[in-house]
């Protein structure tokens, strides 16, 4: 298990290590849009990682090449349906709501 901060809210959860940021997400009930169901196709997971960005796992091609599509990333940048958390507390904000 891990910790798992929400921005805006602020809302903390514990969800288990392994899953992805997407997966931890829909499992606590928080809303993010996922249109491609987790394939990094859409782009529409994206996602700020303001804590906790070394607990994730590292950027692969797939998702590298669909941020570079996208408008207003960062080096915070991530996909949600990509990142596979760690042990150590992450916080991220969220970018979309459905």
């Amino acid at each position: 298990m891990t910790t798992l901060t929400v921005l805006p809210s602020g809302k903390t959860y514990d969800v288990a290590a392994g899953a992805t940021l997407l997966q931890a997400l829909l499992a606590v009930g928080e809303h993010i849009a996922h249109k491609c169901d987790g394939k990094a196709d859409c782009g529409s997971c994206h996602l700020f990682v303001q804590e906790g960005r070394k607990s994730l796992s590292k950027i692969q091609r797939l998702e590298n090449e669909k941020l570079d599509t996208l408008v207003g990333i960062g080096s915070k940048s991530r996909l949600a349906c990509q990142a596979v958390l760690g042990e150590e507390p992450v916080t991220v904000e969220l970018l979309s709501f459905v």
